[in-house]
């Protein structure tokens, strides 16, 4: 009879095993701004809620001048600058978008901490554009940054302007610059409270369970709780649900501090760095060699100290939870999307509230069983089976471990993703070897620290874009107001490479060919973000509309003054037929 240690994650190999596997993902992590901006953390936690907002800090005004020319003057708040470097003035009705000539005013030299040596302006900027001879009426795309002196450096600010050279007359446009109203979803506009903000996080914590990145993990631990004492299980599902909130709020506190640097990032955001997305498939596979029984983890060389040898076996449950959080980052459940995206939004006392009601809602089920006599009586009886199962749940991370590694090659090129590759034989080599005697031993550590070594060997992209493909078109703020103006509705799926989420609706409903016809018979203009790498663009559009993470599905409609709709998401095709009909009529 095989008992739950057999299968346990949450025993001392737990403790030991995860904790040395997520300091190998760290280190990876720590070479990415994700790790460098925790140094900061309190700081802006702190100021968060003292800064003004972008439009308050900095208010734009344009006029033509008599030659034809355009002034663009900022009235720039005490305390707060802006970049020289920074400014850009295109064109977007032309038909490829160009940049106009900027006559800049003297500045002043800066050190700074974001850019170094620097020209910045305070108090006010005045600058003069130069216009084309030939229109007499254009839209220009205005793209500025700034930052305070006090620490906060807002990304980069786009606005667009509307110049009418015959009347001389200079007015904003009609561009969706504010949180659109969802359809099919709950919006974060004004009716989302505290209060409801909590629920859907909790709804949305509860789904995560079922989500294929995590569920592998969790089914094993639930099966620990069919033997044993009682009063030992509810004590390991406290000690769980510990590292999982523990967890989303340290992701919350790092989210909100990599926004107060000006850095608008969300849910999934270090997957957006190559370094942690090769540490995290390290981590999947080395845990599937773990349950496959190629390698034995533990021992006092993945400690951080001697004292953590004889820890009790409770603490592997909280860094089960941990861990589970780490998996479930490439995957967004329903509801997340609104919940988070007004948690971020609000100060940082009910930001960390609400992410703390995801992890809340994603232990609930896990504290649930640790804690029902009739919930571990319904589990199945431990047997020979346990160990057959064990080993065939090692599959399922073997093929997320071959993912990751495809999302690092998309994001860093074909050379990043071989030498990863490789890293993850030597991983294994070094893991096998270090069992042994005390030579041997030190070749594993060398085998391993030339792992961690290949981890970080970057090459050059050349994977082709989603917005290459046929029929699709890649996403910028100036092409979106274009295509609107010109009468075409446009739907625009912010998606990236690492998001399990985008790539199931992808392959299940949007690249479909039935669905392709739909969009062709509607006329809508299928238009990709990618934010599988760093946008602050991509970033500030996922914000806009009151969400913190992707998938992102907005339809817009032809009209300029009709409200786009937010689909949910998770699509089926009935979902987005009607979204196509609504802007076909």
């Amino acid at each position: 009879m095989i008992g739950r240690d057999a299968i346990s994650i949450s025993s001392a190999y737990s403790f030991r095993a995860w904790k040395g596997l997520l300091l190998l993902a760290c280190l990876l992590l720590l070479q990415s701004p994700v790790g460098q901006a925790q140094n900061s953390l309190a700081a802006a936690l702190q100021q968060q809620s003292e800064f003004l907002p972008v439009h308050e800090a900095y208010r734009l005004n344009g006029a033509v001048t008599a030659d034809g020319q355009i002034h663009l003057y900022w009235q720039i708040a005490e305390g707060y600058y802006l970049y020289q470097h920074m400014f850009k003035v295109r064109h977007t009705d032309a038909s490829t978008p160009t940049n106009l000539s900027i006559d800049f005013p003297p500045a002043l030299d800066k050190t700074d901490e974001f850019f170094g040596d620097v020209s910045v302006y305070y108090d006010e900027a005045d600058l003069t554009v130069s216009l084309p001879d030939d229109e007499a009426r254009l839209t220009l795309a205005v793209t500025y940054q700034g930052c305070a002196d006090a620490g906060l450096c807002y990304p980069p600010e786009t606005e667009h302007l509307l110049v009418d050279v015959a009347t001389v007359a200079v007015t904003p446009t009609a561009f969706e610059r504010q949180p659109s109203n969802a359809a099919n979803a709950t919006s974060t506009g004004p009716n989302m409270t505290l209060l409801l903000a909590l629920g859907l996080a909790f709804l949305g914590g509860l789904i995560l369970n079922a989500m294929p990145c995590v569920f592998p993990i969790l089914s094993l631990k639930v099966l620990s709780f069919a033997t044993g004492d009682r009063t030992e299980h509810r004590r390991h599902g406290l000690a769980y649900l510990a590292g999982v909130v523990a967890s989303f709020v340290l992701i919350a506190s790092v989210l909100i501090s990599l926004q107060s640097a000006g850095r608008w990032v969300g849910w999934g955001f270090q997957l957006q760095s190559t370094g942690f997305v090769i540490g995290l498939a390290y981590l999947f596979a080395v845990m599937g060699l773990s349950l496959s029984g190629l390698v034995l983890l533990g021992g006092r060389w993945m400690n951080l100290g001697a004292g953590l040898a004889t820890a009790p076996d409770s603490r592997g449950s909280f860094f089960t939870g941990v861990l589970a959080v780490v998996v479930a980052s490439p995957c967004t459940a329903p509801f997340m999307g609104s919940a988070l995206g007004y948690a971020l939004t609000q100060p940082a006392f009910e930001a960390l509230a609400v992410f703390a009601a995801l992890g809340v809602g994603m232990a609930t089920p896990m504290v649930a069983i640790s804690m029902s006599d009739t919930a571990r009586r319904w589990l199945p009886k431990p047997g020979a089976w346990m160990e057959t199962l064990k080993q065939v749940m090692a599959f399922p991370l073997y093929l997320t471990a071959v993912w990751l590694l495809w999302v690092a090659g998309k994001q860093s090129g074909v050379d990043t993703m071989a030498a990863a590759a490789a890293g993850l034989v030597m991983l294994a080599l070094g893991l096998t070897l270090i069992r042994g005697g005390a030579t041997t031993r030190v070749v594993g550590l060398i085998c391993m620290v030339s792992a961690i070594i290949l981890g970080s060997v970057r090459g050059d992209a050349t994977s082709i874009d989603k917005g290459e493909r046929d029929g699709i078109v890649a996403w910028s703020p100036e092409r979106l107001q274009t295509l609107r103006a010109q009468g075409t509705p446009v739907f625009v799926d912010v998606t990236a490479d690492w998001c399990i989420t985008c790539l199931a609706n992808e392959q299940a409903v949007l690249f479909t060919d039935d669905m392709t016809r739909a969009f062709e018979a509607a006329g809508v203009t299928y238009m990709v973000a990618d934010w599988t790498n760093y946008d602050p663009e991509i970033g500030a559009f996922v914000r806009e509309h009151g969400r913190s993470g992707i998938p992102l599905y907005v339809m817009y409609p032809g009209n300029l003054s009709a409200t786009p709709a937010i689909l949910p998401q998770l699509l089926t095709a009935n979902i987005v037929n009607e979204a196509l009909a609504s802007v076909s009529r």
